[in-house]
């Protein structure tokens, strides 16, 4: 599919200027009908991908807009959300195989977003959590995981809870969260809100660990109880090493 830059400014102009509503959606939907003209040509070319792509947008954000109208129009009751995810998820599910098949080349294609992208991030984000117990484990310092502490009642909790407190660079340790990320500023300003502060307020100061770095800036809670660091610490100071053992 070849758009004029005319074509392709028009388009890229009335995505930016629209509400994120369906209403919205319907009348780009009456303006732009080249999804529905690229299949009716050539069902297996890769029309959605190549629509998302010229106008600068996420395929698998495409590719749920464009299956949501579907199911809008075909089903009797709107779609739910967890419909919509478990479709985008498999689109074999997807009753219409011109769509499913355009769903699932945005799904492959897209290396920001979409149920694809988020495998990854959890799998990554899993190997990163089993580095950091092993490395709990082999300073033998006694810990709580995230499954231990919901067990308990604990609606969000951190990665891990430490039973005997430590102290790195002189700042207390109650916690520790594995991030397998970069933290840039607007990530850790969200955590920070959503997850950082909250894990302060019930447990007392905690250590972050941004694996793959951080701004070096965003690490000024430190005194306010939040430690940002970009590998596990290698100078942590147990009780053991400030009072005598037996």
């Amino acid at each position: 599919m070849i758009l004029t830059k005319a074509q392709y400014d028009e388009i890229a102009q009335c995505l930016v200027s629209v509400p994120p509503t369906r209403q919205s959606l319907r009348k780009l939907k009456q303006r732009f009908p080249r999804y529905l003209n690229g299949v009716g040509r050539n069902g297996a070319a890769p029309v959605l991908l190549e629509l998302a792509n010229e106008v600068d947008y996420a395929p698998s954000l495409m590719a749920r807009i464009i299956l949501e109208r579907f199911l809008q129009e075909h089903e009797e009751t709107p779609p739910s959300k967890s419909v919509i995810n478990s479709m985008l998820r498999d689109p074999s599910q997807i009753p219409d195989g011109v769509l499913a098949n355009q769903v699932y080349q945005c799904i492959v294609n897209d290396c920001c977003y979409g149920p694809l992208v988020d495998c990854i991030k959890h799998a990554i984000g899993h190997e990163h959590e089993v580095l950091l117990r092993d490395m709990l484990l082999e300073k033998n310092l006694s810990f709580l995981d995230e499954d231990q502490l919901r067990a308990k009642g604990y609606d969000k909790t951190p990665d891990f809870i430490l039973q005997v407190p430590v102290a790195v660079e002189g700042h207390i340790i109650h916690w520790i969260e594995s991030k397998a990320s970069f933290g840039d500023e607007c990530s850790h300003h969200a955590y920070l809100h959503d997850q950082f502060w909250s894990y302060w307020n019930r447990f007392g100061p905690g250590l972050v660990i941004y694996w793959y770095g951080f701004i070096q800036e965003l690490d000024c809670n430190r005194e306010r109880g939040i430690l940002l660091k970009a590998c596990f610490p290698t100078d942590i100071v147990t009780l053991c090493h400030s009072v005598p053992c037996p």
